[in-house]
């Protein structure tokens, strides 16, 4: 084994803005995004009760029971996966940087050996590089976001206005009731 070869050191940008060039693209592999269970319960129990006052409304007016099929509370607990890219970049010093790019991003936007401005984000957990929230392509002079799922879009639209008409009723209910 030869003890001249060694490894690069990958460093890890410190700063919001970084700007370089593309030295390559590692494996994507994807990651689970946490749900916080505070906020599946108030939104499961919003969302159940216009699912109560529905099927309350169908019993009194003999529609049909059927309706679309919910997901569970295990299943929206899960959270979505999402891809996460590893990106090498090396800056004009020559120093090789690591960032993490989530979600996807259309294939010719970035090449290797394109200059690009990116803005980063800690991912607070110490292990893992800093994530891209926007990059600024100088070769090509394209502005790009990378858009990975969210809690609300892993949600869905039907669920969340359930739950907005569920608080509705809440707040009628409890309006009409200071009102008596």
């Amino acid at each position: 084994m030869d003890s001249d070869l060694q490894r690069p050191r990958i460093l890890r940008p410190n700063g919001r803005i970084f700007t370089g060039r593309v030295v390559r693209f590692m494996d994507g592999y994807t990651r689970e995004m946490k749900v916080g269970q505070s906020i599946l319960v108030a939104v499961m129990t919003a969302a159940g009760l216009t699912q109560v006052l529905t099927l309350l409304v169908r019993t009194l007016f003999k529609a049909g029971a059927g309706g679309s099929a919910r997901r569970t509370f295990k299943e929206l607990k899960q959270g979505p996966e999402f891809l996460v890219t590893p990106m090498r970049l090396r800056d004009t010093d020559g120093q090789l940087y690591e960032v993490e790019l989530h979600g996807h991003l259309a294939q010719s936007a970035v090449h290797p050996g394109d200059h690009v401005q990116l803005t980063l984000r800690d991912q607070g957990d110490p292990d893992l590089p800093p994530r891209i929230e926007r990059i600024v392509n100088i070769t090509t002079t394209q502005w790009l976001t990378p858009r990975p799922p969210t809690v609300w879009s892993h949600l869905g639209p039907p669920l969340l206005l359930q739950a907005f008409v569920g608080v509705l009723l809440v707040g009628l209910v409890l309006a009409w009731a200071v009102l008596i």
